[in-house]
């Protein structure tokens, strides 16, 4: 009985390991998750991988700069008599909707913590914007005060 179980065993740990085996052999692929699908599709044809597209969630971003939620690297072989050889691609998961939801578009919960993170990142870029504008027109109100416009304090 303890043969029989041993030789399940065995012959278990080496399905698993055949099956796995599929996935294991793509080598290591960069990390792009986080990434615009841009930046990141370029980082793995750097690396000698090709990038495809597997899922997507909403419509609200173009490909280029939906954000790469999940991925997955797999050893593609060549068909059986081709003389080809395997390749090496990399299966993402992409986020097309808004990085935080606005009346009318869709995308993160701004109770959600990328969704807040989102909003107080864009609230600080156009604080930040809003600042520099104003900075602007008070230095160019200023100049203008400086100057004598043609007609001013001329004699007539």
């Amino acid at each position: 009985m303890k043969t029989a179980w041993g030789v399940a065993a065995a012959t278990s740990l080496g399905a698993v390991a055949l099956i796995c085996s599929g996935v294991a052999s793509a080598g290591s692929a960069p990390n792009v998750v986080g990434q615009k699908f841009s930046d990141a599709r370029s980082a793995l044809a750097n690396a000698g991988f090709k990038p495809l597209v597997s899922t997507t969630v909403g419509d609200q971003l173009q490909w280029p700069n939906c954000v790469v939620t999940n991925q997955v690297a797999r050893t593609v072989s060549a068909p059986a008599n081709s003389g080809g050889s395997s390749s090496s691609q990399v299966l993402l998961s992409l986020n097309c909707e808004a990085a935080f939801a606005t009346p009318g578009s869709p995308g993160n919960s701004l109770g959600s913590p990328a969704g807040s993170q989102a909003y107080a990142s864009a609230s600080a870029s156009a604080a930040a914007a809003s600042a520099s504008a104003s900075a602007a027109a008070e230095a160019a109100a200023a100049a203008d005060a400086g100057q004598v416009w043609e007609g001013q304090n001329s004699g007539r």
